[in-house]
Order: structure tokens, then sequence, then C-alpha cells
């Protein structure tokens, strides 16, 4: 049968999401060894075919060449062939200000992947309480269904010697009936929850192990909890989100300063010399630096870092709200646990209780001090207090999971 740590440990590996979000960080290490690569700039091979209306040299004309005398080929089809260097020399260190965005996204989609593997193991460990609870409520309603059964066959026996009446056999079938139809329906849905879980481990589940679950009193303190989210990935990704504005406002005040490119050449002209009819090539090279620094571009500069800042304010404002909900939710898990706590104590008293009466109802019924209407209401209210204890049980334990997803303690609790 299946374990709880089992099934984590194989969807942590397996799982689709898993897998989506290890896409993801792949992903930004490709866009973040893109912009490292696009600082050695590039390296081409050209080529060029132009047909002119006059015959053009093969190599520019210089005066040191028109005074040599030496001919020089000319020719209307001109073929070009060679290759090219360019290279960003400097950008206003928006190239550099790119890289460490991207560093940055990298993080986050690491961070993000964290996150999503808690969510998956609170998902998995809460659909597979869920089970467990539907299992167990499911064997007490056979155990009730199989009461019925009993005493269905004593009041027939008895209607059949003449000491209970015909009604009181009708009534314990419809309890009976309907005992059965709640069966089927727990089955039904420990069929669907597994399904789900199936979906979310990435296998086909069987039969699952049960639980060793002890309801203890809880002593949590919310301040003492709240001192710990300033280490929690979620927040440390609002502190990403913040570093990468300020990059983004950097790389943005870039565009003020010059750009400096740095351009080379080197290839050969061909072309079929008009006077002597032969091919003739000429190799050519060169190596140039061009400066451009924009002056006046009308305040798109100034908009492109004002949007930036605007997006550092949404940062800020966005860790601020994270806090603030984590207390809340730190706060929603602590009394959830409370309270879990309170309804197991409440219902483990009233399922004592219950006991007795049904146990007193018995009796009286059968000394005919009681009517059957008595005896099945303190059954029904028996059997539903032994649900909801099971359920107490489970969703404590659910409560105590909640609250590790919370503080991240998923994955090493």
């Amino acid at each position: 049968s299946s374990t709880l740590d089992g099934l984590i440990q194989y969807a942590v590996k397996n799982s689709t999401v898993i897998k989506k979000s290890q896409t993801q960080i792949e992903l930004a290490q490709a866009k973040r060894e893109e912009s490292r690569a696009q600082q050695y700039g590039s390296l081409d091979l050209v080529g060029d075919y132009t047909h002119y209306n006059t015959p053009r040299t093969l190599m520019p004309l210089t005066p040191t060449l028109i005074s040599s005398g030496d001919t020089v080929a000319t020719t209307q089809n001109l073929f070009t062939t060679g290759i090219a260097y360019n290279v960003p020399l400097f950008t206003g260190f928006a190239q550099t200000r790119q890289i460490e965005i991207n560093d940055i996204a990298k993080q986050m989609s690491t961070a993000k992947a964290s996150l999503t593997k808690e969510q998956l193991i609170y998902n998995i460990r809460s659909l597979y309480l869920s089970v467990l609870a539907q299992e167990e409520i499911a064997m007490a309603q056979r155990s009730y269904t199989h009461a019925l059964k009993k005493l269905t066959a004593q009041i027939a026996y008895e209607v059949k010697i003449g000491k209970k009446a015909k009604i009181d056999l009708l009534k314990v079938q419809s309890d009976l009936r309907t005992s059965q139809t709640q069966q089927e329906i727990l089955v039904s849905n420990i069929e669907i929850t597994k399904a789900t879980l199936s979906s979310l481990v990435g296998k086909n589940i069987g039969s699952m192990s049960p639980l060793n679950i002890k309801v203890r009193k809880p002593y949590y303190s919310v301040n003492k909890l709240y001192e710990q989210v300033s280490g929690l990935t979620k927040v440390e990704m609002e502190d990403m989100a913040l570093s990468k504005a300020d990059k983004k406002i950097a790389q943005g005040e870039s565009a003020k300063l010059p750009q400096l490119n740095l351009t080379s050449y080197v290839g050969k002209n061909y072309g079929e010399d008009l006077a002597s009819k032969d091919w003739e090539n000429e190799t050519l090279w060169q190596v140039g630096v061009s400066v451009k620094w924009n002056l006046v571009d009308f305040g798109k500069r100034d908009l492109s870092v004002q949007q930036a800042k605007i997006a550092k304010m949404e940062a800020i404002f966005n860790k601020e709200q994270t806090l603030l909900d984590l207390r809340k939710l730190l706060t929603q898990g602590v009394e959830k646990i409370k309270q879990s706590y309170a309804e197991y104590l409440g219902n483990s008293a009233e399922l004592r209780l219950l006991k007795k009466s049904e146990g007193i109802e018995k009796v009286r019924y059968e000394n005919d001090v009681s009517t059957l209407n008595d005896l099945l209401l303190a059954k029904g209210k028996k059997q539903l207090a032994s649900a909801k204890l099971i359920e107490s049980k489970y969703n404590y334990k659910k409560s105590i999971y909640y609250l590790d997803y919370l503080l991240e303690r998923g994955i090493n609790p």
C-alpha cells in the first residue's frame, strides 16, 4: 500500500506540476545565458551581389593607387563575400543591468519552483487525509449498516411471532436502505478523491497506509511564528522583485549615456574585369568605432524611467501586503488548529454520551418502554457523532499541515 511520505517523494520527482516549474527555471537560465552572450557581439558571414549600370572598381580608388598608374579592374557585376564582427563596447551599462535582471529572474524562477513544491506537498497531504477520513467514516457506516441488519432480522422475527408491529419493521428497513445508500456514496467519494490525488502525484493509487494521528492541545503563538516570515521564500521573492525594479530603473537611466560600438570586416570583392574579361578579386578589411549619443528624444527616456519607478513602488506595496497577508493567514492557521482541537474534544464527549444513550434506548425498546423511533434516533445520532469525531481528528491534522505549508516546512518539516 502507498504511504504518505512515499507519495510525496514520488510526486516531487515525477509530478507534471514539478516538471512544469522546472522548465520555467530552465527557460530563465536560457534567457540569462542569452543576455550574457550578447555582450560578446556577433560574428557573421556576409555576401552580396550588385549589378551596376556603369563600371565599378573592385576596390576603392585612392590617390596613391591613381598616381601609380596600375591598371584597376572594373566590373558591372560585383560579388562580395566576407566576415563581419560587431560588438558593443559601451552601452551605458544597459547590458550589465539586463544580465543582472535575468540573474534575478532566474532566482525568482527557482523560488517559484520551491513554492510550487510546497503547494503540491500540502495538496497531497490534504487529499491523503481526506481519503483516510472517508475510509474510516465508511467503515463506521458499514458497522452501522450491519447493526441495522441485525436489528431488522430481530424485528422481523418478533413481527412473525406477533411481538412487534409491522410498522416497526418498515421503519428499520427504511433506515437500513438509507444507511446502505450513504455507504455507497462514501465509497464513490473515496474513488473521486483518490483519482484527484493520483492526478497530483502522477501515478495510479490503490490502497493507502493509515496514519497514527495524536490529537494534542495546541500551544502556538502567532507573534513568535511571525518572527520567522522574513526568511520565507515568498518574502524573499518580494525582495527579489524590489531588486529587479531597481535594476530596471538603472537600465532606463543608461539610455541617457552614449553608446559605443566596434565594427570590423574582412572579405573579398569579385567580378569579371571589363577590359581583360578575366575574373579578378581584391581583399578588403576595415575596423571602426561608432558613437551614438541621443541628445533629445522628447521625454521617452524619462517616461521609461518613470515607469520603472512606478513598478518599484508597486513592488514595495506588494511586499507590505504579503507581510500583512502572512500575519492574517498565520492567525487563521493557528485558530483553525484550536478549533479542530475543541471540536475533537466536543465530539469525543458527545460520542461517549450517545453510546450510553443508545444502550439505554435499546433496553427500553426491548422492554416495550419506548418506541422504535427512539432507538433508531439514538443509533442515528451515535453514527453522526462517530463520523464527526473522525472528521474532526483528520481536520486537526490538516490544520497542522496547513500551518506547515504557510511556514514552508513541507519539504523539510
